[in-house]
């Protein structure tokens, strides 16, 4: 009897591809296995007037890209869901898992699209909703006037050049998926180790019921590597009690010495204080890596900076 898999995700390109993606690399290790889409709509595809992402998250009920999917996999309307794993809470629904995550990973960068960071006169206007982003820019630029945008890739990116807009800043991996990537004279990708990609980004989620068909048939796929990297990148996130609303960046890449290498910055929103802290530990116990690390912002004032942002 052949198995169907439901398989979920959100219904702009960017989901598209990442699901075709992950699909197209699953087929190969599970024959006889029969995978159908369904295209589901979260709370920040509906809200395109809504200012900022936390706001929709508040009136979504938890997540502005992950609720509603997370509903669909509990209630059984869809058996796995595909998300980026930068959307996914850090605590996911009772009753679901996160299967090991898929490699390789995407490029985990931050792009400046329409202009080079060098190009871009004092005071010019860039466009980005996220806080993390949003901060790290007036760290480097304080100068910088940065105004909130929210939208898909391909609208985000059109808002370059245009009414006064010098530029807008957007993730490597979504531009890469979607061969979307502007020239080299019109961008400026930044380096990691100076602006800290937000937890996850760049990998895939991919979410099941626990004790489930699917997850039986999905388990033992994934990168080792890549779910080491994102899983203290997670921790140290849940440690810091953050979410997409919080200015926390970290970056997890095991390197030549065999080690997981974990750098975290914690930003205020205007950019005037950064905390950041780095370190290494064995692969196999990254949420260790994650939670020492985040005891180590902690100590250094970052708690004082999150209380700050997260005042009404």
């Amino acid at each position: 009897m052949t198995d169907v898999i439901v398989v979920g995700s959100r219904a702009s390109a960017l989901a598209k591809k990442q699901a075709r993606e992950w699909l197209e690399q699953i087929a190969s290790v599970t024959p006889g296995v029969v995978f159908k889409r369904r295209l589901l709509t979260e709370g920040g595809d509906r809200d395109r007037v809504t200012a900022t992402l936390a706001e929709v998250a508040r009136t979504s009920g938890g997540s502005a890209f992950s609720t509603d999917q997370e509903r669909a996999l509990v209630e059984g309307e869809v058996d796995v869901v595909v998300h980026s794993l930068k959307d996914l809470p850090t605590a996911v629904a009772e009753g679901t898992v996160l299967m090991r995550t898929p490699g390789p990973r995407e490029d985990v960068r931050d792009v400046l699209c329409g202009s080079t960071l060098d190009d871009l006169p004092h005071g010019a206007s860039v466009g980005t909703g996220a806080p993390r982003r949003i901060a790290q820019l007036l760290h480097l630029r304080p100068d910088l006037n940065v105004i909130p945008i929210r939208g898909n890739v391909p609208t985000r990116i059109k808002h370059a050049g245009r009414a006064g807009m010098h530029a807008v800043v957007l993730a490597a991996a979504g531009l890469n998926r979607l061969a979307m990537m502007p020239p080299a004279d019109r961008s400026h990708v930044f380096d990691p180790a100076l602006f800290l990609p937000s937890p996850g980004q760049g990998a895939l989620g991919i979410q099941v019921r626990t004790g489930s068909k699917a997850a039986r048939i999905l388990a033992g796929t994934g990168d080792a590597h890549v779910d080491a990297c994102v899983r203290a990148e997670r921790a140290l996130l849940a440690e810091l009690h953050g979410g997409c609303s919080v200015p926390v960046g970290a970056w997890g890449r095991i390197e030549s010495d065999g080690l997981l290498h974990l750098s975290a910055a914690v930003t205020s929103l205007d950019g005037t204080t950064q905390v950041r802290a780095s370190g290494a530990g064995p692969a196999d116990s990254p949420e260790k890596l994650g939670a020492c690390l985040a005891d180590d912002l902690l100590a250094q004032g970052a708690a004082a900076v999150l209380a700050a942002i997260r005042q009404p």
